[in-house]
């Protein structure tokens, strides 16, 4: 009944962003001297635009056709909705000295192309691209160790930052190239993206997330594909290490989505702040490194909990189910001490895997938990996994019903580490 109720009120997200929308005034940058030539930079223009649209009555849209328009970091305000047309592109202007030094996220970084800051009802939308043009970026951190963190001293730009907002819709665009992630909601309640593209190299650029709600709420994935160099989509909600106070993730519906290049859907490996309540279902992987990832450690997790993952189909996927409290590694090579419960022990229970089809997968996945925090109220229903290598369960108690692996690498197809057990379902 849980995962009942969760998909209920999430399929209501963004009736409170649309129904806010109108035209009202309408903004075209050209009007507010936007050259669109690809070369010229429009920043001010574009700005100009959207704080016209924004202080008009009601509201207003931003309009961006025939051209590419290179910009600067902008903002989008409340209220505003901002129209990149199916014959025009935004791009990020690949002066890294365009992108100012600020603190997001609570660390030091520099300022994100496009940023929706403390604002509501906004939508981005019309058919269009909006491409970081990232490569100078991924050139720039090339060999720097820890480039794929916050607060480092080689700063990246994500591409699209959705800060302590709600109320919004992003739909109908390709979003692409970002220097850093590509999107990222944080703080965010009731943000949809449906209808949408997010895409960038499969190699050679480097943390390209597609999709990462942090501390955010409400949040809705329908219909986005998503070919990138990093996580298809990575739930998060508090740093490594983190001090705290730190929100919660929860109220997540994936749905109709596809992953092609990427790491797949992840939730973690940062959840200081725990997460609750998400549901992905009909999601569809082909050729991504990991299909179902559920990821943390000692240093960095909280309560994880009503988690559940519904007719999902892989081929090609690396490692088809990975759940892990030892990330980055996957699993201890054997039995290991148990430490004492902390703040940020990681907790997963009560997750749900049910109809997954999986082929031509090199390994079938792992549960596995911690010696004083093991992974427990798990079920896997009607999974059946084709792959190499077999299933691994440690310090973890999972549920079976209908749970069929087989292997060509001559592997078990289930094997046992410490404390690992399945319990099959009468």
């Amino acid at each position: 009944m849980k995962q009942v109720r969760l998909v209920a009120a999430v399929l209501g997200l963004g009736l409170g962003a649309s129904s806010a929308f109108g035209v009202g005034k309408v903004c075209d940058v050209r009007a507010y001297g936007a050259k669109g030539d690809g070369v010229a930079k429009d920043t001010a223009a574009v700005q100009g635009a959207i704080d016209a649209c924004s202080k008009a009555s009601g509201g207003g849209t931003v309009v961006l056709k025939s051209g590419k328009f290179v910009v600067g970091p902008i903002e989008i305000k409340s209220n505003v909705t901002f129209d990149v047309e199916k014959d025009a592109m935004l791009l990020g202007s690949e002066d890294r000295a365009d992108y100012p030094k600020a603190t997001r996220m609570r660390q030091p970084t520099v300022q994100p192309l496009v940023a929706i800051t403390n604002a509501e009802h906004v939508k981005i939308t019309g058919g269009g691209v909006i491409d970081g043009r990232g490569q100078v970026w991924w050139d720039y951190v090339k060999g720097v160790k820890d480039a794929g963190v916050l607060g480092t001293d080689h700063p990246r730009p994500m591409l699209l930052l959705i800060d302590h907002s709600k109320h919004v819709v992003v739909e109908q665009v390709t979003v692409q190239n970002a220097g850093f992630w590509q999107i990222v909601p944080y703080y965010a309640d009731d943000v949809v993206f449906q209808y949408m593209k997010v895409l960038a190299p499969q190699r050679g650029a480097p943390n390209t997330d597609a999709i990462d709600p942090f501390s955010s709420s409400n949040i809705k994935l329908d219909h986005v594909f998503s070919s990138v160099g990093d996580d298809n989509v990575a739930i998060k909600s508090g740093a490594i290490n983190s001090p705290g106070p730190d929100a919660p993730s929860h109220d997540i519906l994936i749905v109709d989505c596809t992953f092609e290049a990427g790491h797949g859907l992840s939730i973690g490996s940062e959840v200081a702040g725990g997460v609750q309540n998400v549901h992905a279902e009909r999601v569809t992987f082909k050729g991504t490194d990991q299909g179902i990832r559920v990821k943390s450690n000692r240093d960095r997790g909280h309560d994880i909990s009503n988690l559940s993952f519904k007719d999902i189909t892989m081929d090609g996927v690396a490692t088809s189910i990975l759940i892990s409290e030892y990330y980055p590694k996957v699993m201890p090579d054997g039995p290991v001490p148990a430490e004492p419960v902390q703040r940020l022990t990681p907790h997963f229970h009560n997750i749900r895997i049910e109809n997954v089809k999986s082929i031509n997968s090199n390994w079938a996945g792992v549960v596995v938990g911690l010696p004083e925090s093991h992974v427990v109220d798990i079920e896997l229903k009607n999974v059946n996994i084709q792959a190499k290598k077999g299933f691994q369960i440690g310090y973890a108690e999972v549920t079976t019903d209908g749970f069929v692996v087989s292997t060509t690498d001559g592997s078990k197809p289930v094997s046992f580490g410490p404390e690992g057990a399945i319990k099959e379902k009468k």
